[in-house]
């Protein structure tokens, strides 16, 4: 870690760093653990070029999370425009129940609900920026603020035989989204790298992307990769059981992350999408 963000961080912390770890893990920033002379470990991330305000949105977004007090998130210790500092989650071995248990924590972080659909703040999913601006209901939602931003930046790469094929879907959605949902407390970016385990072998989430929307698009999201196995959706659906014909509507709500990872990683995403879309239009 840079010395002058060190400096920054201790700081920010009242205690100095001492040494820091690298650590593995994502593709955007530096990560770290660091020992402060205080004899706190904590975990930092850190980055020059960042967007401005990703941290600070990260940083809300865990704290909304954390606000429902169903599934454990990362305690925010301090925030810069180039580094967080979050408590630094000592891995552990998953208890047997892990997966019954996260998946009944997610259906209460779900059904804990939100305001409406969208977020008091726009925040980021990966190094993308990510409009939450509210709308009155899903199928507006999810067509003004996630699929057409996102089809508009991958335009070039898409062509334009699928872009027509998104502005045919999106006339389709008030009925291809299902029955009327509340806004649900969405993490919004839950892959199963943003699953930790704690040295209790309690499930807590990481890295989220934060908004009120269907709560079917973690759903979705989480089977996009893998990562969950099938107790986790088993425990989800006992605990807060799906609406009839989901199961339909897995491939459109994986659209949304198909074209984050288009925008993100380029062209070997775009069969994907087109597979996904093909499905409705």
């Amino acid at each position: 870690m840079r010395a002058e963000v060190s400096e920054r961080v201790g700081c920010a912390l009242g205690s100095r760093v001492e040494r820091t770890t690298r650590l593995s893990g994502g593709d955007i920033n530096d990560a770290f653990a660091a020992e402060l002379s205080d004899g706190r470990r904590v975990f930092v991330k850190a980055n020059a070029h960042t967007p401005r305000g990703m941290f600070a949105a990260e940083a809300e977004g865990l704290a909304w999370l954390g606000e429902a007090r169903v599934v454990a998130v990362p305690q925010v210790l301090a925030v810069g425009e180039d580094f967080l500092v979050l408590e630094l989650i000592e891995p552990g071995r998953r208890r047997p129940d892990f997966d019954a248990v996260f998946g009944r924590s997610l259906a209460a972080l779900h059904a804990h609900g939100a305001g409406g659909f969208g977020h008091a703040r726009d925040n980021f999913i990966g190094r993308l920026p990510q409009d939450n601006h509210a709308e009155s209901d899903w199928p507006t939602f999810y067509r003004e603020r996630r699929l057409a931003p996102m089809v508009t930046r991958a335009r070039s790469v898409l062509g334009k035989g699928l872009v027509a094929s998104f502005e045919r879907l999106y006339a389709l959605l008030p009925e291809l989204v299902g029955p009327t949902e509340a806004p649900a407390r969405l993490h919004g970016d839950l892959w199963g790298g943003n699953l930790h385990v704690t040295a209790g072998g309690e499930p807590c989430v990481i890295d989220p992307a934060v908004y009120g929307g269907h709560r079917e698009m973690d759903l979705a999201m989480m089977r996009l990769f893998g990562g969950f196995g099938a107790r986790v959706f088993a425990a989800y659906h006992e605990a807060f059981p799906l609406a009839p014909g989901h199961e339909e509507r897995v491939d459109l709500h994986q659209l949304y992350p198909l074209l984050v990872h288009v925008n993100l990683f380029g062209s070997g995403y775009v069969d994907g999408v087109r597979r996904a879309l093909g499905r409705y239009v």
